[in-house]
C-alpha cells in the first residue's frame, strides 16, 4: 500500500507533521522490517537496524524531494544502506580470523532456524545467504519486494543493466546450490 507522497513531503522549511510521519511508520515498517531481516538475518539485528531506519528518515525527512522518487524508494535506500554498514561493520572483524562474511552469516542462519535443516525453505534460504552481499540485495528487493529495477536502481545507485545482470547471476547460483 502506497500512501500520498504529499501528506509525507515536508512542507516548506522542512517540518513534517506527527501524523504524516506515524502514516509513514505504519504503512512501511513490516516490510522494511522484513527487508532488513531478510539481509542481516538475526530478529534483534533486524530491530536494530529498523529503529536506526525510522530516527535517520525522521531526522531528514526536510531532505526528501518528492519529485525525484517515491518515498518507499528513499527509505528503502536508508534500510538497506544502514544493513550494508550493519553486515561491513559486523562481519569485517570475524573475516581476518575466522573466514568469509557467507560462512558467519550461514552459521546465524542455523542458530535462528525453526524449519528442518533439510527443507526446501531452509535450503533456498542457506542458496540466498551463500551469495555474495550485492547479488543477495538486489535479489530480495526484485524477488522477495516485488520492486521493479528502476526502483532497485534508485535504492542502490547501480544501473539498471548491471541489476539484471546480478539478479541473474543470483538465480543461477541459487539453482545450483538447490540442486546439490
Amino acid at each position: 500500500m502506497k500512501i500520498d507522497n504529499k501528506s509525507i513531503v515536508p512542507a516548506a522549511g522542512g517540518v513534517v507533521g506527527q501524523a504524516g510521519f506515524s502514516a509513514l511508520i505504519d504503512t512501511y515498517t513490516e516490510q522494511l522490517y522484513w527487508h532488513i531481516r531478510r539481509m542481516v538475518v538475526v530478529h534483534e539485528d533486524a530491530q536494530d537496524i529498523l529503529q536506526e531506519m525510522w530516527i535517520r528518515a525522521y531526522r531528514h525527512i526536510g531532505s526528501y524531494k518528492g519529485s525525484r522518487a517515491e518515498i518507499h524508494s528513499w527509505l528503502y535506500k536508508i534500510a538497506t544502506n544502514l544493513c550494508l554498514r550493519h553486515l561491513k561493520r559486523k562481519y569485517e572483524r570475524r573475516f581476518i580470523f575466522f573466514g568469509d562474511e557467507k560462512t558467519n552469516i550461514l552459521d546465524r542462519f542455523s542458530e535462528c532456524i525453526s524449519e528442518p535443516p533439510d527443507s526446501v525453505e531452509a535450503r533456498f534460504q542457506k542458496a540466498l545467504l551463500s551469495l555474495p552481499t550485492k547479488q543477495r540485495t538486489v535479489f530480495n528487493l526484485r524477488y522477495y519486494d516485488e520492486l521493479p529495477y528502476a526502483e532497485i536502481s534508485r535504492i542502490t545507485g547501480m544501473s539498471e543493466t548491471t541489476l539484471k545482470t546480478n539478479y541473474h547471476y543470483a538465480q543461477q547460483r541459487i539453482k545450483e546450490l538447490m540442486t546439490r
